[in-house]
């Protein structure tokens, strides 16, 4: 990851700085604080980019990777038990 501080160096147009990417991060600050990224979108796709910045996404996101820490977790096996269950709701 690249970080530019706005404040402190000459900035090029946007669009040279694309050309410099490659597989990096480039990350804008003011102050010292994140204020913009510029990232390689090579194989993604915009609904998945979309998605991945939704706040709701974000949200359910945050929930699941806590439950995992809180050692909420299914094995595969689970898994596919509680599937099996719910289509035979259906």
């Amino acid at each position: 990851m690249r970080t530019i501080e706005t404040e402190k160096e000459s900035l090029k147009p946007l669009v040279e700085y694309t050309k410099e990417l490659g597989e990096d991060v480039l990350v804008f600050t003011s102050n010292k604080q994140p204020i913009a990224a510029m990232l390689p979108l090579r194989n993604v796709d915009k609904e998945s980019l979309a998605l991945s910045c939704h706040p709701d996404f974000i949200e359910l996101i945050e929930k699941v990777r806590a439950e995992f820490e809180a050692g909420k977790t299914l094995s595969l096996e689970k898994m596919k038990n509680e599937v099996k269950r719910m289509e035979g709701k259906s």
